[in-house]
């Protein structure tokens, strides 16, 4: 079955395919897994996103919205001379991912979105609207902790046994998220969850401009605000390019301890360190780590009854973030190369019991929602659907947190056990009348 996982983020959307082999491998958008979550309307309506939507703004923002999860709650968005339903931005992004899997699969069978623990029906039911819209089967959601910890124990093959604890520390472009994930006979219990919606890496590069500003406004303040506060498409353009090179550096400086920053219209070439960096953001790391300490308090857990501490999401690779929670939980974290795409890859390992949610009553309609061309299919797994109509909205599918290992079925002796037993007892009564005429003969 080929399968599709979608984790749509504030910052970026990363999607993962497993095809017909069993293979799982992320979609690449222009080269990279991270597809800007970004939208773009221009003059004549249509919507942009990804990178090209990036690339429209630096002419005229006024149709821009680098972060639509953000308006998940506010029903439509401005852009330019239009409001523009939430739903449709989101099928916008979810359209542009499906043409690509389309690409290399020939078609999707299935599809996993991920969503926040926090997230109540009336947000889950966007992204069934929008991956409608889009044309894509009716989807099953999966809070993203289920998916981090489906994949710590089935792509990493970490042990977490049955009554056992993680804690999942996501850490995005925009957003963080801490929760505890027991393990169960059937899946996954999330105990706690708590989060920071508005921090994330973007503030760490924000951090890092205004550190630059410090250092080099007083001299240039005028090219510097016309920069950072920009009243032209040239000035757009550049500062677009200074914080792209600051969000380079702040990476590059994950792996190394210094880079350069090139500063557009000051011709400089800004060194910056490490240390630096880690100044400027590690009261913001810190709070995360409180965040995920209350989160594991809330569990009514220590971090010494913690399996490990699972870290996901882009900014999670900085390291400062890895030693603040060694040295305050006191526990080593798991870290790795790519975070970003373990939610979407997860998502696609969580057993097949994901299938089995219960449907609820069809979502509304949208007003300026597109309608998909033909109703969804039917997911394995899930109750079939009555005879439906081309332009009815998928039915909503409630998230089941379930293990990559099914429980085990009822043990034989208590399935066959009445049985076996009623024979051998019949079995005895003819053996014992047999022996009874023997001897009477």
């Amino acid at each position: 079955m080929r399968a599709l996982g979608i984790d749509f983020g504030t910052s970026n959307t990363v999607a993962v395919v497993r095809g017909g082999d069993g293979r799982v491998r992320p979609l690449l958008f222009d080269g990279t897994p991270l597809l800007p979550s970004a939208v773009y309307r221009d003059a004549d309506g249509r919507l942009h996103v990804g990178a090209d939507a990036h690339r429209r703004a630096r002419i005229d923002p006024s149709g821009f919205e680098p972060n639509p999860k953000r308006h998940v709650d506010d029903g439509t968005v401005l852009l330019g001379d239009a409001d523009v339903a939430v739903p449709q931005l989101v099928a916008a992004l979810l359209r542009h991912v499906a043409a690509e899997a389309r690409r290399q699969l020939g078609g999707v069978d299935e599809v996993r979105l991920t969503h926040p623990v926090r997230w109540g029906e009336r947000r889950r039911m966007v992204l069934v609207q929008a991956a409608h819209a889009a044309g894509l089967p009716r989807p099953t959601l999966i809070a993203e902790p289920v998916a981090a910890a489906s994949y710590y124990t089935s792509a990493l093959g970490a042990a977490l046994p049955p009554g056992r604890a993680l804690a999942v520390y996501d850490l995005g472009g925009g957003t963080f998220d801490a929760a505890v994930v027991r393990r169960t006979a059937t899946g996954f219990d999330v105990l706690a969850e708590q989060g920071l919606t508005e921090l994330g890496g973007l503030d760490f590069d924000q951090a890092l401009v205004e550190h630059l500003g410090g250092v080099y406004s007083p001299s240039r303040t005028t090219v510097w605000n016309g920069l950072v506060a920009p009243a032209d498409t040239g000035s757009r353009r550049a500062r677009a390019l200074l914080y792209d090179d600051v969000r380079g550096a702040k990476e590059m400086l994950s792996r190394t301890v210094s880079a350069d920053v090139h500063l557009p219209a000051l011709d400089i070439a800004a060194h910056v360190t490490r240390d630096e960096l880690e100044s400027l953001i590690r009261d913001h790391l810190a709070r995360t780590v409180t965040c995920l300490a209350q989160t594991v308090a809330a569990a009514g857990l220590t971090p010494a009854d913690l399996v490990g501490v699972f870290l996901v999401g882009g900014s999670s690779r900085i390291p400062l973030a890895a030693q603040l929670i060694h040295t305050e939980l006191g526990v080593a974290p798991t870290t790795l190369e790519q975070p970003e795409t373990v939610v979407a890859d997860g998502a696609l390992r969580v057993g097949a019991a994901a299938r089995t949610g219960l449907p609820s009553p069809r979502p509304p309609a949208v007003a300026g929602l597109p309608r998909a061309a033909a109703a969804p299919p039917r997911i394995a797994g899930t109750p079939a659907a009555g005879p439906t109509s081309p332009a009815a909205p998928a039915p909503f599918m409630a998230p089941v947190p379930v293990s990559p290992h099914p429980a085990p079925g009822r043990p034989w002796y208590d399935e066959h056990g009445p049985v076996l037993v009623a024979a051998l007892a019949t079995m005895v009564g003819i053996a014992v009348v047999v022996m009874v005429m023997l001897l009477l003969t």
